[in-house]
């Protein structure tokens, strides 16, 4: 294990029985407090999205946005936020997907991505990457293409990473730290 990987994970703590019994949490507001271990997350991030040649950072919500918008600014890129549906003013694309008991739908500004764009995905954990998904899948209606995604922490037991391969049409999905 890395130096930054033992930083990281020394501030993620483990909630038993959230949000339902049987789940243990990931909670990563200690890491955030920490200026430190958020700052050597921030430039690891950021020279994941300089190495993939991205040209814009996509954050997902809500987590996303916490992670996304300081790792644009630190690799010089625009921020793009990708929200639930109805959140944003105007002219908007959105995707649907489905859930374990339901549907959502995320959506961005019809604007904000165009074919000249290299989009990174930034989340803070792949579960089993339904929302990740979806956005791929909006990144590609929006005319971008992708250059991968990038997440704090993968939930290896939950398969997402499986789940995004046919999405990410070779681009490379980082995971900082890796659990089960």
């Amino acid at each position: 294990m890395t130096d930054i990987q033992e930083l990281l994970l020394s501030r993620i703590r483990d909630v038993a029985d959230y949000p339902e019994p049987g789940v243990v949490f990931k909670d990563i507001t200690p890491l955030l407090a920490d200026p430190e271990a958020f700052g050597a997350l921030t430039d690891a991030l950021a020279v994941i999205a300089k190495d993939t040649g991205a040209t814009k950072v996509v954050g997902l919500e809500a987590r996303g946005f916490i992670l996304g918008a300081p790792v644009a600014v630190r690799a010089g890129l625009g921020f793009i936020p990708v929200r639930k549906a109805g959140k944003l003013p105007g002219a908007t694309l959105g995707q649907a997907y489905d859930l374990e008991y339901g549907s959502a739908e995320i959506e961005i500004h019809a604007e904000d991505l165009g074919p000249d764009d290299r989009v990174l995905v930034v989340d803070d954990v792949l579960a089993t990457g339904g929302t990740a998904q979806a956005s791929l899948q909006l990144i590609r209606r929006a005319g971008a293409r992708t250059a991968g995604v990038a997440v704090l922490m993968e939930l290896g037991f939950l398969d997402g990473r499986a789940r995004l391969e046919p999405e990410l049409d070779g681009a490379p999905l980082h995971a900082l730290l890796t659990v089960g």
